[in-house]
């Protein structure tokens, strides 16, 4: 499984950014896809997972502000951040889960949020 992660960027606190992963390759056993995120100096955390039959997990830090989506024709996962804090600075990476067992991560996508 391969995933390519874009949509980073620099924005302004309460401002908004949307990213995407799209996965390739051995893609059938993908049971579940989702963000995690690492700040300088600290541990990669998760951000928000979905499931394959579309349950979704969120952080508490980030509930109610960042939504995750997929569109399964497009092999694709979102993560649509909205109201966005100097704390959501991060890189942020992509994950898949293959076979309930097998872990891949994108490259990764720095979020920058800061007037």
């Amino acid at each position: 499984v391969q995933l390519q992660a874009s949509g980073g960027g620099l924005v302004q606190p309460g401002g908004f950014l949307k990213l995407s992963c799209a996965a390739s390759g051995i893609i059938f056993e993908i049971n579940a896809m989702g963000w995690y995120r690492q700040a300088p100096g600290k541990q990669r955390e998760l951000v928000a997972t979905i499931a394959s039959g579309s349950k979704t997990n969120y952080a508490d830090s980030v509930k109610g502000r960042f939504t995750i989506s997929k569109d399964n024709d497009k092999n694709t996962v979102y993560l649509q951040m909205n109201s966005l804090k100097s704390e959501d600075t991060a890189v942020y990476y992509c994950h898949a889960q293959r076979a309930m067992k097998y872990d891949y991560w994108g490259q990764g996508t720095q979020v920058t949020v800061s007037s």
